[in-house]
């Protein structure tokens, strides 16, 4: 009902905001759903698009693709002013002040990531249901400031993938599953799902996710998107709802590099509200200024091969991508990753570092949120779980229950288990950099988006995600290619604070490969022609 509520109400919003704007009415075409924001941006200052028509234009996307058609449910609730937003950024433009870049390009939020526009900040739970907080997240403001128009809030996996062990990725108690653009019937991965598959689909131009630990990388690898993961404490998490102040990052999700970046500008810097953010200003660059389509010649880069989920066909792919990052000038040098026993300590205690800071954190925010929440405490979570049977009919709560008996984070136990993750991450890729005396590292992202399995939960087909959340290291992922129609993507991993080089050189493969391939929103891959006679010749 919740959910229904908000996008009628949205929907009616649109309609009566139509007088807002003699030139959204009199858009000459629809337009491209899947142009990039450079491209959009280029059209309003041209004056052949406006804000509030491209906002008019994902709304009836949204109620096209997302509400009916092949139902994506990758949108919780839609910001009802947005078209009041956007036909004043109009305003501001005709008068001659463009606030940048972003001027008048709608975003998307994941729905942990607060913002005053009268939508409620839900993490997915029905639990959050009411919980309006009236306050703008730093990013949320930066953004507006920027010139975004705040399009609205992305269904995830529930509490950010932390809840179950057996979850399924994309999966909320308010809203259901999102689907993936590419096939219905495969995940949109987790747990910035909706903003991956909202991007994907062209719904909207831009999405934020966040990221403990592949959050924002697998649904941009499985949605065949841009994600970036920052250095942890390069953007603020004031009013983000939090898993673990150690590893948590907000980062931006587009169908371009470029893009990416001009987020990256808009949402990067110190908040005082966030000390892990102390050193951002410090490291903040403008990274737009640094896209270069030659800035792969000459680039040192090691390649990393994992082999646990992979396909015959996505190493094909890879081996493309390298061939590509070869013919753009790029000196490719092997470089062999961390033995297991190494990998599954680092696993084990960020495992154990995690429940112990979320359940901080976690109660920390509760208690900030409006006396209509009436879930305070990770324990009042856990009651009402278990009493509301909407919350639990595919999967249950083991890692809230295991999180409940975690010690208080001054425990000198988790702060050694912290800290030795954190220590163990950092000192394989450095090792992994220096040895082979490379500036980035490359790997496939993971193999192509697995069929959703209500049943077993998940299936991870491995990825390159936990160096880089353990350390607090920088993880581009973009496209590089495709397997059956389904998207793979290329992962780009560096030290701290570089940004900057890593959207320098996934730019530099972006126009090398154009490898981004719009999505068909096929139920299933034997819907493809070239397979339906294969399963069914007669």
């Amino acid at each position: 009902m919740f959910r229904t509520i908000t996008f009628a109400v949205a929907l009616a919003a649109l309609a009566a905001a139509a007088p807002l704007s003699r030139a959204m009415a009199q858009e000459p075409a629809p337009p491209n759903p899947f142009a990039s924001g450079a491209d959009q941006e280029a059209a309003m200052k041209a004056g052949a698009l406006t804000s509030a028509g491209l906002v008019k234009a994902y709304l009836g996307r949204v109620a096209t693709l997302d509400r009916a058609g092949p139902r994506l449910n990758s949108i919780i609730a839609l910001n009802t002013h947005a078209l009041f937003d956007a036909a004043k950024l109009d305003a501001e433009r005709k008068a001659g002040r463009v606030r940048g870049p972003l001027h008048g390009i709608p975003i998307l939020l994941k729905d942990n990531i607060e913002s005053d526009d009268g939508t409620a900040t839900t993490a997915g739970s029905l639990a959050l249901k009411d919980n309006v907080t009236g306050r703008d997240a730093t990013i949320t403001r930066r953004l507006t400031d920027a010139g975004m128009v705040i399009f609205g809030k992305a269904n995830l996996s529930e509490w950010a993938n932390f809840r179950s062990t057996r979850s399924i990725s994309g999966w909320t108690g308010i809203a259901g599953l999102v689907r993936n653009p590419y096939s219905l019937d495969r995940t949109a991965c987790g747990s910035s799902a909706g903003s991956g598959a909202a991007v994907a689909a062209g719904l909207v131009t831009v999405a934020i996710g966040t990221e403990t630990d592949g959050s924002i990388t697998c649904p941009a690898a499985a949605n065949g998107i841009v994600g970036l993961k920052p250095t942890v404490g390069l953007v603020s998490r004031t009013f983000v709802v939090p898993i673990s102040p150690a590893q948590d990052t907000p980062g931006p999700m587009a169908r371009t590099v470029r893009d990416a970046a001009a987020v990256l500008n808009a949402i990067a810097g110190s908040d005082p509200a966030d000390a892990m953010t102390k050193d951002a200003d410090a490291h903040k660059v403008d990274y737009l200024a640094g896209l270069k389509v030659d800035a792969l010649a000459g680039a040192r880069i090691g390649v990393l091969r994992m082999t646990q989920g992979r396909s015959p066909q996505t190493d094909q792919v890879f081996e493309e991508a390298l061939s590509a990052l070869r013919k753009a000038g790029a000196v490719l040098v092997e470089v062999k990753g961390p033995d297991d026993a190494t990998m599954n300590a680092i696993s084990a205690n960020e495992g154990e570092a995690l429940r112990i800071e979320f359940k901080a954190a976690l109660n920390g925010y509760l208690a900030t949120t409006p006396k209509a929440v009436t879930s305070r405490t990770l324990e009042d979570l856990v009651a009402f779980n278990g009493k509301e049977k909407r919350e639990t009919p595919l999967f249950g709560q083991e890692i809230f229950e295991q999180s409940t008996n975690a010690p208080p984070i001054t425990d000198a136990g988790y702060l050694a288990k912290r800290a030795k993750a954190t220590e163990q991450a950092k000192a394989a890729l450095d090792k992994m950099l220096t040895d082979a005396n490379v500036e980035v590292l490359v790997g496939s992202s993971t193999g192509p988006a697995s069929m959703v399995d209500p049943i077993n939960g998940s299936r991870s087909l491995g990825s390159y995600s936990t160096l880089p959340a353990v350390s607090g290291y920088p993880h581009l992922t973009l496209p590089m290619g495709a397997v059956s129609g389904l998207p793979v993507n290329l992962s780009i991993l560096g030290p701290g604070w570089s940004e900057a080089r890593l959207l320098a050189l996934g730019y530099a493969f972006e126009h090398a490969t154009k490898a981004r391939i719009d999505p068909l929103f096929l139920p299933n891959l034997q819907a493809r022609p070239e397979y339906a006679k294969a399963y069914d010749p007669r």
